[in-house]
């Protein structure tokens, strides 16, 4: 789906340190996996161990073709232990504390350790199997607590408070690392009594378990939820491609017939043209009520183990902590923007459920619309609308001239950047193309590897992450990559696109560049490292691209004829593209306030059902509006309990003002030039967090954002 969370190597939970967020050096093929799970040995051989020494080929991009399985455990251990040396030498440092001999010196920790946990953080979402599961259940406890071992060591954090103190002789990138470090240092507990210290590590400890526990669960579920159909018939209104894919996945699995697979949103996307009800209905179902009873129980849990470290930190709930870094600053200035947008999403979203009540009536029944029936019926009145079908629109979005004829084209455009592949590099699955990025002038910029279809053992979403971090203090390059979830064809047939897929693709290379162009000192605060609710800018500024007129000429075409789409059809593309949007602004803003709600109880709140927490949490906010679930339900929100998005998955919205504003200042400045490009490229791609993230908007466009362009963007204003 378009517009989800970017991972990091590890959950936020377990971020181990500010200076472990640098390379990693290695990652794992699916085939050594696959056969390593089967023969896993608790210790290998340390001398072949690829994860202790940095890899050997080009910006030390992952050595996928050599990392065995059995290689993780031993090197989290060594990495822990190298870790905790390098830290005590910080600490035990009998010089005054400055800047170089602790906060930069801290930025160079941890290399091994960096590497192992991205390595396999990275690859438990993109080729997971049973070992992984049974690696991440005996390491994160461990690496929770060597993470605590350092935010609540007090000899450490008295050096760092010493620099934050005279930080008045700091400046620029420096003056902000320092101001980082301290304020998560604080955030982690460092202030706290030695008897709180102790509680903070339980609950941490106990987070870390059931957060864990949780994504393992959402990840299974795209496994065991799936939807066999034995009966062709019933399958009646998917295209003949859709149907040979329903087929092969259910023969890769084993079974016969063909097998329905979810994604990761309550809506699935072939409800759009399932014509049997029963069938539409029991996807729905599926989707919306999984992992119910594995995670619900979690949900709860979670959410009163983050109440209590809230306060204990001396908030009144987790979402007050958890805006406290962040550029919204309060659960009021959030509910403030969602609450104002709703009931306008809601009106423009009735209006739809009018349009598709009518479309029911005229297709001869006389049922109330449901859930299930929205997608059906709403591409019923698209059609009749914008005289657009789907079926005529995707062989125009055939997948590898989206990307070299569409995104990379605009790219080149605007940045100058030229893309070409590295098939001498090995990749973690057959499907995974690895690519060199260049300037205009033939400097390389970094690698950039693109793995774009779903399959069993990768989680649903799109997501984009590093493999290694630019830093000039470390001398890395970036090496980058993006992860979508494009159902794969039949053999020897073409990968058709739907246009929220080709927004996608435009979407997370958003993410890519702001990785690829990064320009700053220190680790912890290049490329993607930066506020949530910025990190979400570039990466929604770039789907626009999608659209322009320019691009879209190179790209829309044919992929049988090479004819270009025809400009009535293109005009329908486009005329459409706010269709729906009361209904895509709803879901979504259902699913902020659910992430919100549940994150602004008290530590004794009780909560004894999900269901019913959901239910009160969208009619406080007027959104419990049944034809439209939340885009999420939260027993596979993995955003909110599995990511590092709990209290932030507003920030789609939030960041959503910055890109519409900034790509109509764009278009205003002349849209698709060098010029553009490079001065995005130098405000805001290669700062990460090296300044003040609204600064950094302000000097790209010279003011702070308004909402008029937003507005326009999802079609709720004229």
């Amino acid at each position: 789906m378009r517009k989800t969370l970017i991972t990091t190597a590890v959950s936020a939970a377990l971020i181990l340190s500010a200076c472990s967020e640098q390379s990693a050096d290695t990652a794992m093929a699916a085939k050594t996996t696959a056969d390593a799970s089967k023969t896993m040995t608790k210790a290998p051989a340390i001398a072949d161990n690829v994860l202790l020494t940095p890899s050997p080929l080009q910006y030390m991009a992952p050595q996928f073709d050599k990392l065995k399985a059995s290689d993780y455990l031993p090197a989290f251990e060594q990495g822990m232990q190298e870790h905790k040396a390098e830290i005590a030498t910080i600490t035990n440092n009998s010089e005054a504390a400055t800047f170089e001999n602790t906060v930069v010196a801290l930025e160079k920790t941890g290399a091994i350790l960096d590497r192992t946990q991205r390595a396999f953080f990275n690859l438990t979402g993109l080729i997971s199997d049973d070992n992984f599961i049974s690696v991440e259940e005996q390491i994160v406890p461990k690496l929770t607590a060597h993470q605590d071992n350092i935010y609540l060591d007090e000899k450490l954090f008295a050096r760092i408070q010493t620099i934050y103190k005279n930080k008045a002789t700091l400046k620029g990138e420096d003056l902000r690392l320092v101001e980082v470090y301290y304020d998560r240092f604080v955030r982690a507990g460092a202030e706290l009594s030695v008897a709180d210290k102790t509680t903070m590590r339980e609950l941490n400890g106990e987070l870390a378990k059931f957060e864990t526990s949780f994504s393992q669960n959402v990840l299974k579920s795209f496994t065991d939820d799936v939807i066999l159909i034995e009966d062709k018939a019933q399958l009646d209104g998917l295209s003949d491609s859709d149907i040979a894919s329903l087929a092969a996945a259910a023969k890769d699995a084993g079974k016969t017939g063909y097998m329905i697979t979810l994604v990761n949103t309550t809506t699935q996307p072939l409800l759009s043209s399932l014509k049997n009800r029963d069938v539409r209905k029991q996807l729905w179902e599926t989707s919306a009520y999984r992992a119910m009873d594995t995670n619900a129980p979690l949900n709860i849990k979670i959410a009163h183990l983050r109440a209590q470290k809230a306060k204990l930190l001396g908030y009144p709930t987790w979402a007050a902590y958890a805006l406290g870094d962040q550029m919204a600053q309060t659960p009021e200035a959030v509910y403030g923007i969602l609450d104002d947008l709703a009931p306008k999403a809601l009106v423009k979203a009735q209006i739809e459920a009018a349009d598709i009540q009518a479309e029911i009536v005229k297709d001869g029944k006389d049922f109330k619309l449901e859930p299930w029936d929205w997608a059906y019926y709403a591409e019923k009145v698209r059609k009749a609308k914008y005289d657009l079908d789907d079926g005529q629109v995707k062989p125009y979005f055939e997948m590898n001239t989206v990307l070299n004829d569409g995104l990379f084209f605009a790219m080149n455009k605007l940045y100058g950047i030229t893309v070409k592949p590295r098939t001498d590099l090995p990749v973690w699955q057959k499907d995974v193309t690895a690519y060199e990025i260049f300037n205009q002038d033939g400097s390389s910029i970094g690698l950039f590897y693109l793995d774009p279809y779903a399959r069993p053992g990768k989680r649903g979403g799109a997501w984009m992450d590093e493999l290694v971090s630019q830093s000039f203090l470390k001398n890395t390059k970036p090496v980058v990559y993006n992860a979508l979830n494009i159902p794969k064809p039949a053999e020897g047939q073409p990968t058709l696109m739907t246009f929220d897929e080709v927004s996608t693709m435009f979407h997370e290379f958003g993410h890519a560049i702001h990785g690829l162009y990064s320009q700053v000192n220190y680790p912890s605060l290049a490329g993607t490292l930066t506020a949530r609710d910025f990190v979400e800018f570039p990466s929604q500024a770039n789907e626009d691209w999608s659209i322009e007129p320019q691009v879209l000429a190179n790209y829309a075409k044919h992929y049988q004829t090479g004819e270009p789409i025809p400009a009535e059809l293109l005009a329908k593309v486009l005329k459409s593209h706010t269709f729906n949007q009361g209904f895509g602004t709803v879901e979504y803003l259902a699913a902020a306030l659910l992430d919100m709600e549940w994150h602004s109880i008290a530590a004794d709140t009780e909560i004894t059902d999900v269901a019913a927490f959901e239910k009160q949490a969208l009619a406080k906010h007027g959104l419990d509006y049944t034809p439209v679930p939340p885009r999420y339900k939260t027993t596979y929100f993995s955003h909110s309990f599995g990511g590092g998005y709990s209290a932030g998955y507003y920030a789609y919205l939030w960041t959503e003002v910055f890109a519409a504003d900034s790509f109509s200042y764009m278009m205003s400045h002349g849209g698709l030039t060098l010029e553009n490009g490079q001065k995005y490229r130098d405000t805001i791609l290669s700062k990460g967090n090296s300044q003040d993230l609204m600064q950094s908007y302000i000097d790209f466009t010279g003011k702070k954002p308004s909402t008029d362009a937003l507005l326009k963007r999802r079609g709720l204003v004229n």
